[in-house]
């Protein structure tokens, strides 16, 4: 199998311009979809299916490609499925296991071929007997920092990650599979009203260093502190590399879900928001980025958050 590849690798180095209508290929089949291609991550509820939701009644012609770790037991998604058969494609995606993020890239790559914005809103704060935000030092546990890590942090990045996608061989001498990238460079803007493809995370106010007043609840204002910094790591590459993507983070502000209702006892009810209006007003901001927003942090409304 290596010796076959090895072949295969050394004629399209005599020949690269094939590789170079590989990629024009890619991108060209970002023509066939227009109102555009969207893969929200984390979708199986609150504000993740929210998204999904949105993006399928506020947009037509737009195509929207739904993640999560279970799909069958989704019944939100399979309710929007009914309603939106031909436009809508659920996924397995599992942020801790990576095959289900490499296995979710090959089927969008061989289905769409391009993405125009990628969601991720996937987040964990608390759970049960397992993980709850922390009010001292002395409650702090590793495993709660670590776990808190591998689903606030590094999994959105690993959904983005470019992958090995120039061909190289990987530790068992295959090809290895790209994961969102190159899906977005070759979509960018197009479909939309953009001029840029978008990759918007999903932070929190409570993730800015500048911001924090109040200390506490540890484990998710570092996970969530990494996934900003991660975030604006990767915009800088974008921007030197000129992919026609930005990069921004998300502030949802404090939402009525699963993921808040165990912390709302001190929420102002003026600060509780509906699942409908912060995404109407995170979707504004989506729509409305521009290549300069790349590496931004957004509230809500629009207002940036210091680091």
């Amino acid at each position: 199998m290596v010796r076959v590849f090895l072949d295969t690798h050394r004629a399209l180095m005599a020949n690269p311009m094939r590789l170079r209508l590989r990629s024009f290929a890619s991108s060209a089949s970002a023509l066939n979809w227009e109102g555009g291609v969207s893969m929200v991550q984390g979708a199986s509820r609150g504000i993740g299916l929210e998204f999904v939701k949105h993006l399928l009644e506020k947009n037509e012609k737009g195509h929207v490609i739904a993640t999560c770790r279970n799909p069958n037991g989704a019944t939100g998604l399979l309710e929007l499925k009914n309603q939106f058969a031909e436009r809508l494609n659920i996924l397995p995606l599992d942020l801790t296991v990576e095959s289900t993020i490499e296995e979710s890239a090959k089927s969008v790559t061989e289905r769409y071929g391009s993405l125009n914005l990628l969601i991720n809103a996937s987040g964990i704060l608390s759970i049960p007997n397992v993980l709850q935000p922390e009010t001292t030092l002395s409650k702090l546990y590793k495993s709660s920092l670590m776990l808190a890590y591998e689903v606030n942090a590094v999994g959105p990045i690993l959904v983005i990650k470019l992958g090995l996608i120039h061909r190289k061989v990987n530790a068992l001498g295959n090809l290895a599979i790209p994961h969102m990238w190159p899906l977005l460079k070759a979509g960018g803007g197009f479909g939309t009203e953009r001029d840029v493809a978008v990759v918007a995370n999903l932070s929190a106010r409570v993730g800015s260093i500048g911001d924090n007043r109040l200390g506490g609840w540890h484990s998710y204002r570092s996970s969530k502190a990494a996934l900003n910094q991660l975030t604006k790591t990767i915009s800088v590459e974008f921007a030197r590399k000129k992919d026609p993507i930005a990069c921004i983070l998300l502030h949802p502000g404090t939402v009525d879900t699963d993921l808040s209702r165990p912390f709302q006892r001190n929420v102002r009810a003026d600060k509780l928001f509906t699942k409908e209006f912060s995404v109407q007003k995170l979707l504004n901001i989506i729509n409305n980025t521009k290549h300069q927003d790349n590496g931004k942090f957004f509230a809500w409304d629009g207002q940036e958050i210091p680091w």
